[in-house]
């Protein structure tokens, strides 16, 4: 039997996470400083963890319902209504998830098929295409820019839709650029799909990180909540990436499919992330801005050291990383990364692994103790002087 010829073409034809082969690197490297990993360096609350092992000394180890214990429904209910003033049925419009990343593929399954389009605005999450391609569905890009400062506008929006279109992802506070976008932006988008069948997948994942400006759901708009699902979870905000919960908050009928896939497929979200979460929700705000502060000061001393040392860079206000563009170097975004790697022993991500049009940059995570990074700065500056034409 030739295995290859069984694999489905729309997964054998999907390239690997172009992100790979530089942990693939580091794996047999000293010293190497890593701006590459998205994820927080802190560890998870202590209260939180507390939490999560009281509930297997309780001996809390069974299946939850299949949509989350329904005590965490509730408070991801109140923690939505009160940071976002999102309203949300804990029976019927809330499904707790494997992260948010199992949310945005049943969601995907849920909704499209051969012949329908997602538009994916990019640079962004990688797994976006991934698991459009893995649906049938054809992934219709939008190359964001950044005289926008990477955020999706009316016009590029109206470009790329057509009567194929039946979902729009929306992924602010952006990965890999940190944008994220306004009341007024939002509304532009809202004017546009307020009237045609187009479910909005809003990944808002990031919301807790968004600084100097308070996040706008893109659901807090009356006329599109219905059609929007708000993916978030617990990865980022509560330092709980290993812990794997995240959620998905939208119409019943969607919410419904969504949980019939993940019933067949998954059963239940791990139970003691569960009992973690509900304790992270009623009393973790104090730690989560805490740790957004600290992720706030470390970006401006990353945004200042990128300008310092002649990169362009634009003031990212979300998430946890900066983007700046290396095309003063005259480097592709692949070979400065590697070349950075090997001579410098700092891990960034070539932009391009985010798609096309983040070629010419590079994803920093600013994730890492302040030293590291002021080391990293140092190594990076070092570097370009090198390098820059």
């Amino acid at each position: 039997m030739m295995m290859e010829k069984m694999i489905l073409d729309n997964v054998r034809n999907m390239p690997p996470s172009g992100i790979r082969k530089y942990f693939d690197m580091i794996n047999e490297m000293d010293d190497v400083i890593s701006l590459g990993v998205g994820e927080p360096d802190f560890v998870t609350p202590w209260n939180i963890t507390e939490a999560g092992i009281y509930s297997l000394e309780k001996g809390h180890t069974h299946y939850s319902s299949n949509a989350g214990f329904v005590e965490l429904r509730e408070e991801i209910s109140n923690y939505l209504y009160r940071k976002y003033n999102l309203d949300y049925d804990k029976n019927t419009e809330i499904l707790v998830t494997v992260g948010g990343s199992e949310a945005i593929d049943l969601a995907l399954r849920a909704l499209v098929g051969p012949g329908d389009e997602v538009i994916i605005p990019e640079p962004s999450f990688v797994a976006y295409r991934g698991c459009t391609a893995f649906t049938g569905a054809t992934a219709r890009i939008i190359n964001l820019r950044e005289k926008d400062e990477f955020k999706l506008t009316k016009e590029l929006l109206l470009e790329a839709i057509n009567e194929r279109t039946k979902v729009l992802i929306l992924p602010f506070p952006n990965n890999p650029t940190g944008a994220i976008m306004t009341y007024e932006e939002l509304k532009e988008i809202v004017d546009v799909v307020k009237d045609r069948d187009i479910v909005i997948l809003s990944d808002e994942i990031y919301s807790e990180l968004s600084y100097d400006k308070k996040h706008v759901s893109f659901a807090s708009f009356e006329e599109v909540k219905d059609k929007t699902l708000v993916v978030n979870g617990f990865s980022k905000a509560f330092a709980m990436t290993g812990w794997r919960l995240g959620y998905a908050c939208g119409n019943e009928v969607l919410i419904d499919a969504m949980k019939k896939i993940h019933q067949y497929g998954i059963m239940c979200s791990p139970t003691i992330a569960q009992y973690a979460a509900i304790e992270g929700l009623k009393n973790g705000d104090e730690s989560v801005r805490k740790m957004a502060n600290e992720y706030n000061r470390r970006r401006r001393v990353m945004l200042n050291g990128f300008r310092e040392m002649g990169l362009d860079c634009f003031e990212a206000l979300g998430a946890l990383y900066l983007f700046p563009s290396i095309k003063s170097t005259g480097l592709t975004s692949d070979e400065f990364c590697e070349k950075l790697l090997l001579e410098e022993k700092v891990l960034a991500v070539p932009g391009s692994a985010f798609g096309d049009c983040g070629e010419g940059f590079i994803r920093t995570c600013y994730a890492a103790s302040m030293e590291d990074l002021v080391e990293a700065l140092k190594r990076i500056k070092r570097f370009v002087l090198k390098h820059q034409k």
